[in-house]
């Protein structure tokens, strides 16, 4: 049976554009379409919505949700840091609206063959875009013990990553490491002792290698940027971020936008003047209710981060 799918912070993504005419809209990660239901039914006034994914099932799920909208919906398979490309495929110039959710969603997590979970018994592959030639398999069995260390440590924020390094490179001495049971045998109890007691000890090493797989935080650096840019003035860029990594990015580069001068410390002290593109909306992230988290465990560690485009 298909679980329901609850998208996370929904309330709070209505509310942000609630009071804006979108005429022309962006869902950069339409996953199930749960956001982007909500958004077409709230506001009959859109005239083109753009939905982008990396996973072709998103997708066909997205075209079957979207079905009451199709003259309006167009669906797009590609990653969202190719924003600027996909609208001039699209022969669209500005937006009114976008919103972004990122990491990985339930519907991926649920599916064994992706390899995204820990708990479930799959193949260690963890690409969002089946089409991307690098695997979890690939890093885990061929990447030198210091490069396995660096994606646990900067991509995983793992303490023990040295220990989770030399475990795996002395495991794989005696085969491939091929499956997610497989690497969850081996890290298990080196990782198992941890002050956070309600996280697996595998977590941090899948969320390291998910990131590098698809390489998540470079494509958000990338994204920002574009979306600002295209923006029209008063439209909005909404942005639900799931851990620390992807929000610090997220809060920089809306930190940048909206400031009025360059950082260019190390130059003698000096700043450089330059016009902030954007107002910042959230002053501090909005994090789901008591009553959303009860429902949907999921959104727990959610943070929405919204912009708006000045003149």
């Amino acid at each position: 049976m298909t679980k329901i799918h609850h998208p996370v912070l929904l309330e709070e993504v209505l509310r942000f554009f609630g009071d804006l005419k979108l005429e022309v809209f962006v869902d950069g990660t339409i996953g199930a379409a749960g956001h982007s239901e909500a958004l077409l039914q709230e506001h009959p006034e859109i005239g083109t919505f753009l939905g982008i994914d990396q996973d072709p099932l998103a997708l066909d799920l997205a075209r079957q949700q979207l079905e009451p909208w199709k003259e309006k919906v167009i669906l797009k398979k590609g990653n969202f840091s190719d924003l600027e490309d996909h609208l001039e495929e699209c022969g669209l110039s500005k937006i009114d609206g976008m919103l972004l959710d990122l990491g990985v969603s339930s519907m991926q997590l649920d599916r064994p063959e992706k390899g995204f979970s820990f708990n479930r018994e799959g193949p260690l592959d963890m690409r969002m875009d089946p089409s991307n030639a690098l695997t979890a398999a690939d890093i885990v069995n061929t990447w030198s013990e210091k490069e396995l260390g660096r994606i646990f440590r900067d991509y995983g924020e793992e303490r023990r990553w040295r220990a989770a390094a030399s475990a795996v490179v002395q495991a794989r001495k005696k085969g491939e490491i091929l499956t997610t049971t497989q690497l969850v045998d081996i890290l298990f109890s080196v990782l198992r002792s941890r002050k956070k007691q309600n996280l697996h000890p595998l977590t941090l090493i899948f969320q390291a290698l998910r990131i590098c797989v698809n390489r998540e935080l470079e494509r958000i650096e990338q994204v920002i940027p574009q979306a600002i840019r295209r923006l029209k003035s008063g439209g909005r860029l909404a942005v639900i971020s799931f851990h620390s990594l992807e929000d610090r990015i997220v809060k920089n580069a809306f930190r940048y936008a909206a400031s009025d001068k360059e950082n260019t410390s190390g130059i003698g002290g000096m700043f450089l003047s330059k016009k902030p593109e954007v107002r910042i909306i959230t002053r501090k992230p909005v994090i789901p209710t008591l009553e959303e988290v009860k429902r949907n465990p999921r959104s727990r560690s959610s943070k929405l981060r919204v912009v708006e485009k000045l003149d």
